[in-house]
C-alpha cells in the first residue's frame, strides 16, 4: 500500500467534502443505516468471526450502530455559524473541519467503536482514515463497503489494513490533521506523544475499571442479578464494564450470594449459539494475561470467590475475587471475564475505594436516595456515572473519561466539535 499516495487521496477528497452541506451529510448517513439493516445478519456474522462475541450481542451492535447513524441523521447543525452580539456588524463564531483524521480503533466492537469516532468527524466535513486491529480487517472492509454504497465520496473513508509501525507515518504526513484512538494507555500514550510533537489533535478513549457501587437502600436483589451482566457482557471485554463492585458492608451478606448465583449462569459457549451469552477471548494472549492478573491478585492476599478457570486456550470460566485496598491489581484494567468484590463501612469509605484507581471512565451507583446518589455524582472521579443501572454508551450522551481513561468526547452532538477549528469573525462591511 502506498500510504502516502491514499493520504494526499484522502485530502483531495476533504477539499471537496466540506463544501457539502450539513443536511447533505446528513442524508447519506441515513441512507448508510438503511443499508446496514438490511444485511445485519452478514455484519454479525463477520464480527463473530473475527473476535467470537455471542452472535446476539453481535447483532445488537450492528442495531445500536445504524440507531447511531440514524442519531446524526438527524440531529442538530451545532455547527452552524452563531452570531454573538457586539458593538460590531459582524460578530459571529464558526467551526470549520481540520481535514484527514485517523482512527486507531479496537477489535472489541468492531462496528461501533469505528463508526462513533468515524461518524460525527465525517459529518463535521472531516474525511477518516481507519486503522483497524489486526483480527478486525474484514469488520474494516465492510463499514468501507457500506460508505460507498451509500453514496459518500471516493476517500471519504478509507480502510488502511496496515500494522501498529504504520502509524507513526500516517500520523505525521502533513495530510492528517487529527487522531482518535481507543485502546490501551501504553497505546493511547504513544499515539498521543506522535501527535503532540507534531501539534496534531487527538481524543483518547483508554478503557477503565469501572465501580459498581452498591449502598444500603439500593433494590439489592436486582442491582445483584444486573451485575453480572453488566461485567460479563463480550466475555467481560468492555471498557465501562462493570469491574470493581463496591458493596456496603451492611448488605454484603445479602448482594453477594445473590451475585454469585447470577454470575454462575454465564457458561462459555458457542459464539454462534443464540442461547450463549458469553464465549471466548478475542485472543489466546488476552487470555494468558488475563489469567497473570488473577495470579498477581491473588498473591497479594486477594481471596477467590469463585476461581478462574481455563477451559480452552482462549475459553475462561467467569472468576471472582474479593479484594482489599491495595492491592496493586486496582491499578490496572482486567479486560475479560473476572469481577473484583470490595467492601466498604460508609458513603465516604465507598467513594474513596472508587476514585483509588488510575481510571476514570464511567461508575454506576445503586442508592434510592436522591441526595446520597448527588454526593457520589458530585465526587465521583470520571466521565460517565449511571444512576440504578450498569454503565452504557448511547448516541445521544456524551462519551468519554477523565485521569488516564483518556480526553476528548465521543457520541452526541458534542463530539460534532472535536476534531474542528474555533473560527471568530469580527468586523464591520
Amino acid at each position: 500500500m502506498n500510504i502516502q499516495a491514499k493520504l494526499e487521496l484522502g485530502n483531495q477528497a476533504f477539499l471537496d467534502w466540506r463544501k457539502v452541506s450539513f443536511e447533505e451529510r446528513q442524508k447519506l448517513f441515513s441512507k448508510m443505516a438503511e443499508l446496514m439493516r438490511s444485511d445485519v445478519d452478514k455484519y454479525a456474522v463477520t464480527i463473530t468471526k473475527e473476535m467470537h462475541k455471542p452472535i446476539t450481542q453481535s447483532i445488537a451492535e450492528i442495531n445500536k450502530s445504524a440507531g447511531m447513524l440514524d442519531y446524526y441523521a438527524n440531529c442538530e447543525n451545532v455547527l452552524a455559524p452563531e452570531k454573538i452580539e457586539t458593538e460590531f456588524n459582524v460578530s459571529e463564531v464558526h467551526q470549520a473541519p481540520l481535514g484527514v483524521i485517523l482512527g486507531v480503533m479496537p477489535w472489541n466492537f468492531p462496528f461501533w467503536q469505528v463508526l462513533r469516532f468515524a461518524v460525527p468527524a465525517i459529518l463535521a466535513g472531516n474525511v477518516v482514515v481507519l486503522k483497524h486491529a489486526s483480527i478486525c480487517f474484514g469488520s474494516g472492509r465492510l463499514i468501507e463497503e457500506l460508505f460507498v454504497q451509500a453514496g459518500f465520496p471516493e476517500a471519504v473513508f478509507q480502510n488502511f489494513e496496515v500494522g501498529h509501525k504504520e502509524i507513526q507515518e500516517i500520523l505525521e504526513s502533513p495530510y492528517v490533521q487529527g487522531v482518535s484512538l481507543t485502546g490501551s494507555g501504553k497505546a493511547g500514550g504513544e499515539v498521543a506523544s506522535i501527535a503532540g510533537k507534531n501539534i496534531k489533535r487527538s481524543v483518547l478513549e483508554l478503557g477503565g475499571s469501572d465501580a459498581y457501587i452498591v449502598l444500603d437502600d439500593a433494590e439489592i436483589l436486582k442491582a445483584a442479578k444486573e451485575a453480572p451482566r453488566g461485567k460479563l457482557q463480550n466475555t467481560g471485554q468492555v471498557c465501562n464494564a462493570a469491574k470493581r463492585f463496591l458493596i456496603q458492608k451492611s448488605v454484603e451478606n445479602e448482594f453477594i450470594p445473590a451475585f454469585v448465583e447470577e454470575y454462575k449462569t454465564y457458561v462459555p459457549g458457542d459464539p454462534m449459539d443464540k442461547n450463549t451469552r458469553i464465549s471466548k477471548m478475542a485472543r489466546k494472549d488476552l487470555a494468558d494475561e488475563l489469567l497473570a492478573q488473577y495470579d498477581k491478585a491473588i498473591a497479594n492476599g486477594a481471596e477467590i470467590v469463585l476461581p478462574l478457570e481455563r477451559l480452552s486456550d482462549q475459553e475462561l470460566k467467569p472468576g471472582i475475587i474479593k479484594v482489599k485496598a491495595g492491592n496493586p491489581i486496582l491499578q490496572e484494567e482486567l479486560f475479560g471475564p473476572l469481577a473484583m468484590l470490595m467492601v466498604g463501612e460508609t458513603d465516604e469509605e465507598l467513594l474513596t475505594l472508587a476514585n483509588d484507581i488510575p481510571f476514570g471512565l464511567g461508575n454506576a451507583i445503586w442508592t434510592k436516595d436522591k441526595k446520597r446518589a448527588q454526593f457520589f455524582i458530585d465526587n465521583l472521579d470520571s466521565g460517565t456515572v449511571s444512576i440504578n443501572k450498569s454503565t452504557s454508551s448511547d448516541a445521544r450522551l456524551p462519551f468519554g473519561g477523565a485521569k488516564q481513561s483518556g480526553y476528548g468526547v465521543e457520541l452526541s452532538t458534542v463530539a460534532l466539535k472535536e476534531f474542528t477549528i474555533t473560527k471568530t469573525i469580527v468586523g464591520n462591511i
